[in-house]
């Protein structure tokens, strides 16, 4: 991990510990995770995607996720945050990599400097990317948009914010709309149980004019080519490889901890107590079978392997499974504490609320059994009944 860590584009070993120190007040103070933006944009971090001869690093998609995840296992929402500019850049990087250049403006763009920010959270719509509560209008040289967007992260310094909305004919516009556009309001919304430091406010669009340069995708209400897959690939790896740096940073404190605790009933540790030892033997198996479950999709995704109509699938078990290990072993962790994890001063605890916001992405949800259930037993995806 640190000779992944030593390339271009990443921060050193030192500076990630500072990250650590930061965290904490981050999330206490409930504020954006500047300092920690600045270094990772100074060292180039935001083009870690773009391809070399675009003027980027061309980092591979396991490449990136392992330095996602690295990052992670120091801060996690810091890690979280960025992963939504980068997934833009790793969508238009991978689209361009599989035969189809039609984002490479996209990646211009972030290679001089612009941020992309994801805008597809919505009240009342759990099929993010596929239909959309938004409202987009047709006129002269481009869209209006008008609607509510929530979990924006990157609040304070994107300049591009990537969002989508349906027309009236049922076709959904994926849209980037500078920042300089007039008629959206930003609504400081952001006070929650975990991921503090994204400051992921919600954002309302009321007839923002975004022009046709700026339009990434016109796809059918429901619909999904390549720019569909390559979102899910490319966002849920990241967001799948921030949970699991959570989950081995919470695997390390519980063995620290372990180490550490006394009992009047025992002459060594509590690393010897029996049930400690079961907690700890059901965290390293749970990530033995996340790690290699996350290594395979990511790898066989950047080496083309044809999973075909299964790729959906595959893509949304592994985020399900990471976090859903992360979970458990970060509630393992916290058992293995006693108690001390409890604490506002222990990363423990903070983890213990990190940790539950990867149930609210996409594909955690009521979503991930629809679209793992309905692939496994052949039935097409848009097919009713809805869960519910």
């Amino acid at each position: 991990m640190t000779a992944v860590m030593n390339r271009p584009g990443t921060v050193s070993d030192e500076t990630l510990e500072q990250f650590r120190s930061r965290a904490s007040t981050y999330d206490r103070e409930n504020r954006f995770f500047q300092e920690d933006w600045d270094e990772l944009k100074q060292a180039g971090f935001m083009v870690g995607l773009v391809p070399k001869d675009l003027g980027g690093l061309g980092w591979s998609l396991p490449e990136y996720c392992k330095i996602l995840q690295h990052i992670a296992e120091y801060a996690p929402a810091t890690a979280l945050a960025v992963n939504m500019h980068s997934y833009w850049v790793g969508i238009a990087a991978e689209m361009r990599r599989l035969g189809d250049p039609s984002l490479e403006w996209l990646l211009k763009e972030a290679a001089a400097g612009e941020i992309f920010a994801a805008g597809h959270a919505e009240s009342g719509n759990d099929l993010p990317g596929f239909l959309s509560t938004a409202k987009a209008e047709r006129v002269d040289g481009g869209y209006k948009i008008t609607g509510h967007k929530m979990f924006g992260s990157l609040t304070p310094v994107w300049t591009r914010y990537g969002c989508h909305a349906m027309t009236a004919d049922g076709n959904v516009i994926h849209a980037f709309m500078p920042r300089d556009t007039p008629g959206y309001t930003i609504k400081e919304t952001w006070d929650t149980l975990g991921m503090r430091a994204t400051r992921s406010d919600d954002t309302i669009l009321d007839g923002c004019f975004v022009p046709d340069k700026y339009i990434g995708r016109i796809i059918p209400a429901g619909g999904a080519d390549l720019f569909i897959l390559s979102l899910f690939a490319v966002a849920l790896g990241g967001i799948s490889s921030v949970y699991l740096g959570i989950a081995h940073r919470a695997m390390d404190l519980a063995v620290a901890s372990a180490h550490k605790r006394t009992s009047l009933a025992l002459t060594r540790s509590m690393a010897y107590n029996a049930e400690v030892q079961h907690n700890a033997a059901m965290m390293a198996l749970q990530l033995e079978a996340m790690d290699a479950q996350m290594d395979r999709t990511v790898s066989d995704w950047a080496e083309n392997v044809d999973h075909g109509a299964k790729w959906p699938l595959k893509i949304v078990a592994n985020k399900y499974n990471v976090v859903e290990g992360a979970k458990d072993i970060v509630d393992r962790a916290m058992s293995i504490s006693g108690g001390t994890g409890m604490f506002k001063t222990n990363e423990l605890e903070r983890l213990y609320r990190d940790v539950r916001c990867g149930g609210f992405h996409p594909a955690n949800s009521l979503l991930a059994p629809e679209i793992v259930g309905k692939i496994a037993l052949g039935i097409d995806l848009g097919e009713q009944p809805r869960w519910g």
